[in-house]
């Protein structure tokens, strides 16, 4: 059991209506009227990516963090993986946690999970900021070359997650996180598992997100705020970061009150490499 003094808080259990359990881990926030903050990770990351993150959000708002299913904690999901399937469980935590008003922060593949799950109860956000995220209006992204990459990755990372060259391979880019959370992000970041689950959401993840070019999630009034890497490399050379911030750009131009940061010294892994600037646009989207 994770003590109560950890950095990313107190560990709660949520249960899905068809008996799933996933696990999160709460800042309570400076009292009962704090906003309330919800964090998505990436595809394959758990809640410990959010380690420098979420504990400054949790001195002033209530701060969650949680793992998907086949991720951190939480056991893996018994059926597909889907776009769907990942916000309806994202709903199924807010509901746990609710009312609300929420701020969703969603970090590449969570951006669009954020998104769908906002678009079915757009009265209990308060405010979206989508970090470095996957988005439709992404040419390569849909690409058949990044869908190959992807599947080689994943075939590349199952190999090496039977060894400890996998953890190694990460070792510098989870340097940065509180010992405690690392210590957690080494034990579970980094296993069979979690590889298995990356490619049980890669199935159907780009199929889903394709079909929102033509009809998106329906986001109403809710501000949003894309924050971009400013910088080439983590996996994305400068053709594809020119591309992947184009589409930032234009999601940020097409969403009410919408606001585009680039975190300038920053790759794809912005909440490792500039927390501040996701802490300043929650702060600011929370109205704390």
């Amino acid at each position: 059991m994770m003590s109560r003094d950890h950095i990313q808080g107190r560990s709660e259990w949520v249960t899905t209506r068809d008996g799933r359990r996933l696990h999160a881990m709460v800042l309570p926030g400076p009292g009962p009227h704090a906003p309330t903050v919800v964090f998505e990770a990436g595809a394959a990351a758990t809640r410990s990516s959010w380690a420098l993150v979420q504990p400054a959000v949790g001195a002033f708002a209530r701060a969650i963090v949680y793992d998907r299913c086949g991720l951190g904690r939480s056991a893996a999901d018994p059926t597909s993986r889907t776009l769907r399937r990942m916000a309806d469980d994202l709903n199924e935590v807010l509901d746990h946690f609710g009312p609300g008003p929420f701020v969703l922060v969603g970090h590449s593949a969570g951006g669009p999970i954020v998104r769908l799950a906002a678009a079915d109860d757009p009265g209990r956000i308060a405010g979206l900021i989508l970090v470095d995220p996957s988005d439709e209006a992404s040419d390569l992204l849909l690409s058949p070359v990044f869908r190959r990459f992807e599947r080689a990755a994943i075939r590349v990372n199952l190999l090496l997650a039977r060894t400890r060259l996998f953890r190694l391979a990460y070792r510098s880019t989870i340097r940065p996180l509180p010992e405690d959370a690392r210590r957690d992000m080494e034990r579970e970041g980094f296993t069979i598992g979690v590889v298995r689950t990356h490619a049980a959401q890669a199935r159907t993840f780009l199929d889903e997100l394709a079909t929102w070019r033509g009809a998106p999630p329906g986001l109403g009034e809710i501000p949003v705020t894309v924050v971009s890497g400013g910088r080439a490399g983590e996996g994305m050379p400068a053709r594809v970061r020119a591309d992947a911030n184009a589409s930032h750009a234009h999601r940020a131009a097409r969403s009410a009150n919408g606001r585009h940061v680039i975190a300038e010294r920053s790759g794809h892994y912005v909440p490792l490499t500039e927390p501040g600037v996701i802490i300043e646009e929650i702060r600011r989207l929370s109205g704390a």
